[in-house]
């Protein structure tokens, strides 16, 4: 399955550093089938989005995957794809931007045909061939729809989604330059949370974020040091024992000054 990755920091840029995938060929790595692409989104400081993303199809694009990346924003998305809908091309690699957000999804979503035509004109929103950048657009559809609520939007489109489609999984990150939302459903992929305080939960408290994934990617951060962030993921990147697992429907938003709200979208 495809791997989310989701972080705020809060009020202020910060500086991390991340390797999509640290060692593409490892150990670590051979439990999983092959990736199929890997993608980082994130802010300037005038809120401007960028994404640096690349399919992976050969030795080349592997070590693009592998090499350090030192961003400086406020909220940052992850993915590592495993190619269900879509060729292995850029415009099918997550995260995807529109109208500045970025979203990367984790799952499957089925009849895609009547998913474009409840999208009508907005599907001329969606690039590539795959789910994950029509559920997307359904999404910033329904936020135009209602008045650039953010919020409304996904609880619009979701909704939606698992009273009509079959599903997989709908799991999403989804950030703009200053918020993060979040959402599990069903229950075949986790998806967690973690509030981590400042210098973490060890005994002396000054630790740096540094956190791993099992396929490799890799995040540190010594802004967590001193300063708390808020972290989202597929699967616990570290022992923090603050890492909980969000409940099947449930979606979380995280604001700018790191308030945590959550509620249970759909059953």
């Amino acid at each position: 399955m495809c791997r989310l990755f989701g972080m705020t920091a809060g009020e202020a840029p910060v500086q991390a550093t991340f390797w999509l995938l640290d060692a593409p060929d490892s150990l670590v790595t051979q439990s999983h089938r092959n990736v199929d692409g890997t993608g980082l989104g994130f802010f300037d400081p005038d809120g401007t989005p960028h994404i640096d993303k690349q399919p992976i199809a050969a030795f080349e694009d592997r070590q693009f995957a592998a090499e350090a990346r030192e961003i400086r924003s406020r909220t940052f998305v992850s993915h590592i794809r495993h190619a269900t809908t879509g060729e292995l091309t850029l415009v099918n690699t997550h995260p995807f931007c529109l109208k500045d957000r970025l979203f990367a999804h984790n799952g499957v979503i089925n009849d895609l045909p009547k998913l474009e035509q409840h999208l009508g004109d907005d599907l001329a929103l969606v690039k590539g061939e795959t789910d994950s950048e029509r559920y997307f657009a359904l999404i910033t559809r329904e936020i135009d729809r209602h008045d650039g609520d953010v919020g409304a939007g996904i609880r619009a489109a979701v909704r939606w989604i698992s009273e009509d489609l079959a599903v997989q999984s709908i799991n999403f990150v989804l950030i703009t330059a200053a918020d993060l939302w979040a959402l599990r459903y069903p229950e075949h992929h986790s998806l967690f949370v973690l509030e981590r305080c400042a210098g973490g939960s060890g005994t002396d408290s000054t630790e740096p974020l540094e956190q791993t994934s099992s396929h490799g990617t890799r995040v540190h951060s010594e802004h967590g040091r001193n300063n708390a962030v808020v972290v989202v993921a597929s699967e616990r990147m570290d022992d923090d024992p603050g890492w909980r697992e969000l409940s099947s429907g449930e979606l979380i938003h995280v604001d700018g000054s790191l308030v945590v709200t959550s509620e249970q979208l759909v059953g």
